[in-house]
C-alpha cells in the first residue's frame, strides 16, 4: 500500500484506491485507521479482479443503481464493493480472514 495525498484531485469525497495507492485529500487521513482499512478492502478487491475488470464492474453496477432511480449517494452505498469495505471497515483484522471474492457475500 502506498498512500499518496492528492488534495486537488478530490472535492467531493476523502479518497479513493487506485491500485496499489490510496489516494488522500488530506495528510490526516493517513491516521484514520477505518479509513485506510476501508481502502485496503478495495486494494484486495483489485487484486482480486486484476484491476480493470474491478473498475468495469464497479462503474456497471454504480450506472445500473442510477439508472434503477437510485441518487448518486445509494447507488455508490449499493455497490457490492462498497457493501463490503463499509460493513467491515472498522474490523482490523478482516483482510487476514476473507475469503477469496468476498464482497460477493456482503
Amino acid at each position: 500500500m502506498i498512500c499518496i495525498t492528492a488534495p486537488k484531485l478530490f472535492k467531493r469525497f476523502s479518497g479513493c484506491a487506485f491500485w496499489p495507492f490510496i489516494l488522500i485529500r488530506e495528510e490526516r487521513l493517513k491516521r484514520d485507521l477505518v479509513f485506510i482499512n476501508h481502502e485496503r478492502i478495495h486494494l484486495r478487491q483489485q487484486a482480486e479482479l486484476l484491476v480493470v475488470p474491478f473498475y468495469i464492474w464497479y462503474a456497471t453496477e454504480y450506472l445500473y443503481y442510477l439508472l434503477k432511480g437510485y441518487s448518486k449517494q445509494k447507488a455508490y452505498r449499493s455497490v457490492c464493493f462498497e457493501r463490503e469495505a463499509y460493513k467491515f471497515e472498522a474490523d482490523f483484522t478482516y483482510l487476514e480472514k476473507r475469503r477469496f471474492w468476498g464482497f460477493l457475500k456482503s
